[in-house]
Formats: C-alpha cells, sequence, structure tokens
C-alpha cells in the first residue's frame, strides 16, 4: 500500500484548522495541525513532511517567518500560503519567502485540494523529466538530446518546447493544468504572468505544427484548464 502523503498545517484559528485537517484526512492524506509558528517550527525540525500548508497571520511567528525557517530546513518542500491579506504586495512577500502558491480567505475547500493536487503533479512531472525517451505515437521524442523523430526525419527542438513537451508528456491523455506549466517552465515574475502565458501559447502551437504528421496525435485545449496531449499509449523507456 503506498504511503500518504504527508501534510504540515499551521493555522491559528482552532475552527478552520480542524476542519482542513478533517477535509484532507477524508482525501486520504496525512495531516499534522499547529496552531502557531513556533510549535509548527519545532516540529517540523522532526519529521519529513511532503507539503506545508501555512496561515501568514499567526501569534509568536507568522507564516512569512516560518517559510524563511523552512526553507533552512528543506529547500524543495512546496509551501502554500492561507491569508485574509490580498494585497499584491503580500502576495508578492509570500512569493518571495518561498511560496509555492497562495489561496486567500475565505476559500473553498475543494479549491485547496485542487491547489494541492496541482502542486504534487509538478513534483510527479519533476520525477518524470528523468525518463530519457518519449513514444508519441509515431513519433520518438528524446528528452536528453531534445529531438523529435518521425521516421527518419529527426527535428531539433528549442529548450522551451522539449520543456513543455516533457510536461505534456508526463500528463499524455490527461489535463496539463495551464497555470501551473506556465509557473513550472517560464517561472514568471508576478506581474508578467500574462505575457509567459502568452509565450506558451505560441510553443503549443508550434508543437501542433511538429506533430501534425501523426493524425493519432493531438494536442487539445481544455477550456479553462489547460492542454491535454492526445496520443496511443506505449510503453515508455
Amino acid at each position: 500500500m503506498d504511503e500518504k502523503i504527508k501534510i504540515f498545517l499551521c493555522e491559528d484559528d482552532e475552527n478552520l484548522g480542524m476542519l482542513l485537517r478533517e477535509y484532507l484526512q477524508t482525501k486520504d492524506f496525512a495531516v499534522d495541525l499547529f496552531p502557531d509558528g513556533e510549535l509548527g517550527y519545532n516540529a517540523f525540525q522532526n519529521k519529513k513532511y511532503d507539503l506545508c500548508i501555512l496561515d501568514v497571520m499567526m501569534p509568536k511567528k507568522d507564516g512569512f517567518a516560518l517559510a524563511q525557517d523552512i526553507r533552512t530546513i528543506d529547500t524543495e518542500v512546496p509551501i502554500i500560503f492561507l491569508t485574509a491579506k490580498n494585497m499584491k504586495d503580500d502576495i508578492l512577500e509570500g512569493f518571495k519567502a518561498g511560496a509555492d502558491d497562495y489561496l486567500t480567505k475565505p476559500f473553498n475547500t475543494q479549491e485547496l485540494l485542487l491547489r494541492i493536487e496541482a502542486i504534487l503533479r509538478r513534483i510527479n512531472g519533476k520525477k518524470n523529466k528523468d525518463i530519457s525517451f518519449y513514444q508519441i505515437g509515431n513519433y520518438a521524442f528524446d528528452t536528453q538530446k531534445q529531438t523529435l523523430t518521425f521516421d527518419s526525419d529527426v527535428t531539433k527542438l528549442t529548450t522551451k518546447e522539449s520543456e513543455l513537451l516533457v510536461y505534456l508528456c508526463a500528463h499524455m491523455n490527461e489535463i496539463l493544468d495551464r497555470e501551473y506549466a506556465v509557473n513550472t517552465i517560464w517561472k514568471p515574475h508576478h506581474d508578467f504572468y500574462q505575457f509567459a502565458a502568452r509565450s506558451m501559447d505560441v510553443y503549443i502551437t508550434k508543437l501542433r505544427k511538429l506533430l501534425k504528421d501523426d493524425p493519432s496525435v493531438e494536442i487539445m485545449n481544455v477550456h479553462g484548464k489547460g492542454y491535454k496531449l492526445i496520443a496511443p499509449v506505449e510503453s515508455q523507456n
């Protein structure tokens, strides 16, 4: 049986904290809840977690300070901030403190779950970068050489084309979340998100042209969500 994903939850609102813990436990996560930043930090030093959810406004140690302390222990663990604030400067401060995502109160618990799932897909996507070869219908995609081969025709991909195609392949026949892809591949400053999103659309168009010779392969737009690379399922090496 797979080990449960371990979530570190630090929230000083007792009712909200318990509600979130119980909800995430019903979704098969293992959740540890802490009521303030100091208690949370002490616990974090003694246990390995897969994801952190931090309230910003907490006694003793706020979420931003706690995130910075967490980053001295674990530079990779994903962090989601929960806050009643919605000012642009606060959002930027959160990302500077090492946030992967930011959710403003009040929020729907299902929205939090979707954010968590998107981050976990990103982590799995990074692992899938280690795959050196994908079969996409009649195309052979070499991720190390950044080449796409159809019959004997070999096309050299740009770095961005290759990175985007890796993520599409990692989610083959599933939806690749648009926001997740933009933030992961382009890593835009908050003010330049829309520019990065438009840039990704251009690369999607380029990849469609590169994959057009096999009618069984298609990159679909999924309205309001992202993209789906549709291809016959083949075993990957």
